[in-house]
């Protein structure tokens, strides 16, 4: 797909429209981060890999079983020597 854009001035920066379809093609939208490059006179925008942000239900998921193993490992402190340990 080809297609031409304009720079323009707006405010203190310069900046060009990308196109709907192409922001498609690249996997991108509003706010995406690009990687921009001048590749023999070409410029190369490439989206930026950002790290998957969590939410709070998907960071606590599984801090049931925690506090099950928590438990267990409480047991071992009150325990009877089996052995040589030191106290």
């Amino acid at each position: 797909m080809s297609n031409t854009a304009k720079i323009r001035r707006q405010g203190g920066a310069t900046v060009f429209s990308i196109p709907p379809a192409l922001l498609k093609m690249l996997g991108a939208d509003v706010g995406t981060e690009l990687a921009l490059v001048v590749d023999n006179g070409a410029l190369v925008a490439t989206p930026v890999k950002t790290r998957k942000r969590y939410t709070l239900a998907e960071l606590l998921e599984g801090a049931d079983e925690m506090v099950a193993l928590n438990k267990q490992a409480a047991a071992w402190e009150t325990g009877a020597p089996v052995g040589n340990e030191v106290l």
